[in-house]
């Protein structure tokens, strides 16, 4: 019976997570039998994760790799410029020794799909982040070092000016409706910054979601004191909608918008209500998590090695889109838009469905419509994109002075809309 699981876990996990053809930067999982990538500071989940330099701040990442014993990894870390492109910087300029031991591993408990559970934390005595900046955590296996498992997005920031940003729905493209504007002020203090346009690089974006990202280079406004974006139709974003939720926590009994829980030897299913499209809804307001999901077992003292993992089926009434694909979202798919996470259209159903083998907790979604050929998702097809929601947009403030080699991150900032 074991041997049968792994053969049906191995055929499942590469039939629904078939590797992309390049490996994109951000956090990412490039092996299918890793799952559950979680990404903390100072236990608070974020994407990207924001350390200060010099402070006692760590970041952690913990994750999943389906088998029944521990796998030798290592990890590197890269420099990398606002887009987390790899600069021109070698290790030795931002880091020790640029190779460590992922060696904080633990075995899954009495669960029907086994897995190991690894931890590991920056800084480490061979891992300093001496300059501030974008990173790249590479973690591989120590027997094949070109290649990687996984990856995760980071940034160390060195405090030196204050982003003041706001929020509005009266946009320059509508009123009270569809979207939402930002602007944002920048108070350079004791930075001299002699040429904004060419020494800064503001990146803002929404819900964690890279698809969404804006880079500004050209200010408004500059003054002796602050230097101000606004007016601009970048900072105009669709609003999009509050997260749908629903829960694994228990395998005895359905939780929230969990229709019925199984077991199909050898996996439990959990078979979600069947969602429907909102966009002619009302507004509806939900505290959700902004996307974000936790891992939990109701029963369990340690969730990270005692919660199972459950073939958790979605589906989605909507016609079928020739012209596009349906993407699942959240912190759970690392925002991406993956062969994994998305949805396939059953003709005798006449619904988008989905199986994913997604461990015990809590989780955020939406369902994002991707036009062929485009790589940014739209919620406004499936989840209508309205004013009064709850989005949080999070500013990166990156300054590279004239002769320098590397951007610097010397301001971040977050604002939240509808509140």
């Amino acid at each position: 019976m074991v041997i049968l699981r792994h053969i049906l876990l191995s055929v499942l996990l590469w039939t629904m997570a078939a590797a992309t053809a390049s490996q994109p930067v951000r956090t990412a999982i490039f092996d299918p039998t890793i799952k559950t990538l979680q990404v903390e500071v100072a236990g608070v989940q974020s994407d990207p994760a924001v350390m200060i330099m010099d402070s006692d701040d760590r970041l952690t990442i913990s994750f999943d790799q389906l088998a029944d014993d521990r796998r030798y990894m290592r990890c590197s870390l890269t420099h990398c410029d606002p887009l987390w492109r790899p600069d021109n910087l070698t290790p030795v300029e931002y880091t020790s020794l640029n190779e460590d031991y992922i060696e904080d591993y633990a075995l899954s408990g009495p669960t029907m799909v086994r897995y190991v559970n690894y931890r590991f934390s920056l800084p480490t005595q061979r891992l300093t982040l001496p300059i501030s900046g974008n990173y790249l955590l590479r973690v591989y296996d120590e027997s094949d070092p070109d290649s990687t498992l996984l990856q995760v997005a980071f940034c160390v920031l060195d405090p030196k000016l204050r982003v003041a940003p706001s929020v509005t729905s009266r946009t320059d493209i509508d009123y009270n409706d569809a979207h939402q504007q930002l602007s944002v002020a920048l108070y350079p203090g004791d930075v001299r910054i002699a040429d904004p346009p060419s020494e800064l690089a503001v990146v803002v974006s929404q819900n964690g979601r890279p698809d969404t990202e804006v880079v500004l280079t050209t200010p408004m406004l500059i003054t002796s004191d602050c230097i101000t974006y606004s007016g601009n139709r970048g900072l105009i974003f669709p609003a999009g909608n509050e997260y749908r939720r629903m829960e694994t926590v228990s395998v005895n009994y359905p939780s929230m918008h969990v229709e019925g829980v199984d077991f199909i030897d050898p996996f439990y299913h959990a078979t979600l209500y069947t969602d429907e499209p909102r966009n002619t809804d009302h507004y509806l307001y939900d505290r959700t998590q902004h996307g974000r999901f936790r891992i939990r077992e109701y029963n369990s003292d340690d969730s990270d090695t005692e919660a199972d993992y459950l073939l958790t089926h979605f589906t989605l009434d909507l016609p079928y889109q020739p012209e596009a694909d349906i993407y699942i979202d959240g912190y759970f798919t690392n925002h991406r838009f993956d062969p994994e996470w998305r949805m396939i259209y059953n003709p005798a159903s006449g619904r988008y469905e989905l199986t994913a083998l997604l461990k015990q907790g809590a989780y955020n979604y939406q369902y994002l419509l991707v036009p062929k050929g485009s790589e940014r998702g739209l919620t406004s097809p499936i989840e209508g994109d309205l004013y009064q929601t709850v989005n949080e947009y999070f500013i990166r403030v990156y300054y590279r002075p004239t002769g320098s080699r590397y951007y610097q991150l010397i301001g971040a900032g977050s604002v939240t809309s509808g509140l």
